[in-house]
């Protein structure tokens, strides 16, 4: 009776523990929108993948007290861009999920932070080269993040003219995605200064 109840028991906190497997990851439940962001449907990540879907990710840009920010080298195990350069964390909106819970979520799995974000942007699925709906954050930290082996080969932190220089000389070093935000999260500062002179 006991072995029963600790079996189930087992069974119904298996929530979080498949998201480290790939197999785990393929059935996620994501909900898949249209052009302006809007939800259609929900569907696992394995038919969304399969069937050109939009959905929903974030990314976080995370800074230090130097102005540095923070990058993560994908694991080559990982089935998205494995082995290249990308932002700080980010991930897929899970159903049901915000995009601020899905960073947080992603900052604490991916480098072990928790941080005060701010979301700078949202671009719709037919202005990114990835054909997601993403969302964009900002956080700032003193702390040293402990990237997750699973998912994260290698991370540091950059000085912004070392990410400018990389970007312009070794592109193919980074994420499409993170290229793409990065010029548009720069671009928009630039403007907002310029307003403000």
């Amino acid at each position: 009776m006991k072995k029963d109840g600790g079996e189930n028991n087992k069974n119904s906190r298996k929530g979080r523990k498949p998201r480290s497997t790939p197999e785990g990851r393929r059935k996620e439940l994501l909900e898949a929108v249209d052009e302006n962001c809007n939800p259609i449907t929900i569907l696992t990540r394995e038919k969304i993948h399969k069937h050109g879907f939009y959905h929903k990710t974030v990314h976080i840009f995370l800074f230090n007290k130097k102005g540095e920010v923070y990058l993560q080298k994908k694991a080559k195990s990982v089935e998205e861009n494995p082995g290249l350069w990308t932002s700080s964390a980010s991930g897929h909106v899970l159903a049901g999920e915000s995009f601020l819970i899905t960073a947080q979520r992603e900052l604490k799995e991916e480098l072990s932070i928790k941080v005060k974000l701010e979301e700078v942007l949202r671009v719709t699925p037919l202005e990114t080269p990835t054909l997601q709906c993403i969302a964009l954050f900002v956080g700032h930290t003193n702390k040293i993040p402990k990237p997750n082996p699973l998912e994260v080969e290698d991370g540091r932190f950059f000085s912004i003219e070392e990410v400018d220089r990389l970007i312009k000389t070794h592109p193919e070093m980074f994420t499409p995605a993170f290229k793409f935000l990065w010029q548009k999260y720069w671009g928009m500062v630039t403007q907002k200064e310029l307003k403000l002179r």
